[in-house]
């Protein structure tokens, strides 16, 4: 018997719980930095020491934090149905839990490339990234072709390559689960839209959401407790 798609899709909500701090609910800082100062294009150009040493303290915090029981509950899923997670996080959570199909819509921290590739030019291939683990990259450091190494990292002012990976994802689910998400952060906060007339939509997030659509049930909860809540409601069906 073919397995229903379930489509995940995860932001900063389902990583809190395991100590990464979010920005969006700090007045747009991010560990006390403007995020237009360390997530955008203008700001590598204008302090590329800067946005390194950042990321290179995002990747020592992310070596010390483990998957939290949302990130279980969501690869556990895989066990009875067809799972697609899309995460707007940049963390590798969703992999260490176990999920198998993970579509990165912000980048992957883990991950470095040149910082002339992997764009359109070359049609966002990825064959020049390259994985660090937790280690630090500094300014100097290049890649074979000789290109300064940035983090693998969407920023502000830069496109969202995997978004139509997303769209198929969202479109061909039986059931969407978004969980962590505000909703606030395009084009990630129009997924939903896509989805097929007679999918239900299920959102985890312990804050008001402003979706006004029919097929929405909200769970009012944080990620780990509203995983709970979806599990029983996916019995009882």
């Amino acid at each position: 018997m073919k397995k229903m798609k379930i489509t995940v899709l995860t932001g900063a909500g389902v990583s809190a719980e395991s100590g990464i701090s979010t920005f969006r609910d700090s007045d747009g800082l991010w560990e006390n930095h403007d995020v237009r100062d360390v997530a955008s294009i203008e700001g590598w150009q204008r302090n590329p020491f800067l946005v390194m040493d950042f990321y290179n303290a995002r990747r020592a915090q992310l070596a010390d934090v483990r998957p939290n029981p949302a990130h279980m509950a969501i690869a556990a899923l895989e066990e009875e149905f067809e799972v697609t997670v899309v995460t707007q996080n940049v963390d590798n959570l969703h992999e260490r839990a176990g999920s198998t199909k993970v579509i990165h819509l912000h980048g992957e921290l883990t991950k470095v490339r040149p910082e002339n590739c992997c764009n359109e030019y070359d049609g966002f291939s990825e064959e020049t990234v390259f994985d660090v683990g937790f280690e630090p990259v500094q300014i100097g450091d290049v890649a074979p072709n000789g290109a300064q190494l940035r983090p693998h990292i969407v920023w502000f002012g830069e496109a969202v390559p995997k978004i139509d990976q997303a769209v198929d994802a969202v479109e061909s689910a039986d059931i969407l689960l978004i969980v962590g998400t505000s909703l606030q952060v395009y084009p990630a906060a129009g997924l939903y839209r896509y989805a097929r007339v007679d999918t239900p939509i299920y959102i985890i997030d312990p804050k008001d959401v402003s979706v006004r659509d029919g097929r929405v049930t909200h769970i009012k909860d944080v990620a780990t407790k509203g995983m709970e809540t979806f599990k029983n409601i996916l019995k009882s069906k």
